[in-house]
């Protein structure tokens, strides 16, 4: 993952945004009526139709790899859970918008995390 303060910002702003996106996206679509499976569904799939889009256009300044991974999994995390917790509760667009966006850095911190950890472990065959 990129250490420049540029490319750090972009992966916030775009984790962060994206999460909020799904958040308004999956609120405005399900009700408490719902089943809180089919409504994780939806909301999984609503991420996805959300964050592809926005990873593509994001790619261009900020580099493909980089953002595609954690954008498109802020995307079906945020989904998944706004899905279910819109099915259990009534959600304002507000509070959908900033738990999205809260889910789309814990989802970056945590990519960020698993790849300093793959980095620094030792690959197998190799000799010191």
């Amino acid at each position: 993952m990129e250490r420049r303060l540029y490319f750090l910002c972009g992966d916030v702003v775009s984790n962060a945004g994206v999460g909020a996106l799904v958040g308004l996206a999956v609120a405005s679509c399900v009700g408490e009526t719902w089943p809180v499976v089919l409504a994780m569904v939806l909301g999984m799939l609503i991420g996805e139709v959300v964050a592809l889009p926005a990873a593509v256009a994001l790619s261009v300044p900020f580099g493909a790899m980089e953002v595609m991974l954690p954008v498109m999994l802020t995307g079906m995390t945020s989904g998944m859970l706004l899905g279910m917790l819109a099915a259990m509760r009534a959600m304002s667009s507000g509070s959908a918008a900033a738990l999205g966006a809260t889910t789309g850095l814990v989802v970056l911190a945590t990519t960020y995390g698993l790849n300093a950890y793959v980095r620094a472990r030792p690959h197998p065959g190799a000799t010191s």
